[in-house]
């Protein structure tokens, strides 16, 4: 894409969704940081089912830390891979407490520094709980970019890079989240549904799906299906 199409492709997106969220519940940075750590190979709604029964009971590093990992598994067993999860969570909040008086740092050095945050998580934290222009890039991200023709790239860091450069200075904020939602609802991995695409001649994907009825559909926006439960504030 060249820059005008660029800007044409954030205006629509934002036109349709102009304030995106997380769709992982949380009040604090620190219920995001643990609300990230659990999203790994696991979708938010599951997370988000676990954490409604976890926050209510412990949402501080100290909570957590006086729990312990076994009685933190208890919350979170329904997630997969949750035993080393709970163990990196446990971690993270002695290291938080010890350290940095149990907040959430707002540096990529010392939030990557914690057990259990890469920088894919790093990235999530700088930009939804600290307003920080980041790029999370997971399997949507990644997807979109490449097949858009947005920033396409053989790494992730390659093309996290590449839409830091690419994405238009008034829309890097909430970018990250136009393009996960885009990619979760839309832009889907077995069968783009490119017949509802808002940013569908743009793209310079070449295997366009068509309408299920053979012709033209109208454009909705790239956002969660209604019913989603709401952010907890």
């Amino acid at each position: 894409m060249n820059p005008s199409q660029r800007q044409a492709f954030f205006e629509r997106l934002r036109a349709l969704n102009p304030h995106p969220k997380t769709e992982l519940e949380y009040s604090t940075p620190f219920e995001l940081l643990v609300a990230v750590i659990l999203s790994a190979q696991a979708t938010d709604k599951s997370v988000n089912l676990a954490t409604r029964r976890l926050f209510p009971v412990a949402c501080t590093p100290q909570a957590i830390l006086d729990l312990g990992v076994e009685g933190l598994s208890g919350y979170v067993r329904s997630i997969g891979l949750y035993q080393g999860k709970a163990r990196n969570i446990v971690a993270t909040c002695r290291i938080l407490l010890e350290q940095h008086g149990g907040e959430v740092p707002a540096d990529r050095p010392r939030l990557e520094a914690l057990p259990g945050v890469g920088r894919k998580t790093a990235n999530v934290i700088l930009n939804t709980a600290f307003g920080q222009p980041t790029m999370a890039v997971d399997t949507h991200i990644f997807r979109v970019a490449n097949r858009t023709g947005l920033a396409p790239g053989k790494t992730v860091r390659e093309v996290e890079e590449r839409l830091l450069k690419r994405v238009p200075t008034e829309f890097l904020q909430d970018a990250h989240h136009w393009l996960i939602l885009h990619g979760r609802y839309v832009c889907k991995a077995r069968r783009p549904d490119c017949a509802a695409c808002p940013v569908a001649d743009l793209c310079r994907y070449r295997h366009k799906t068509p309408a299920p009825d053979g012709g033209a559909r109208a454009q909705r926006p790239a956002r969660p299906p209604r019913g989603e439960p709401p952010r907890r504030r």
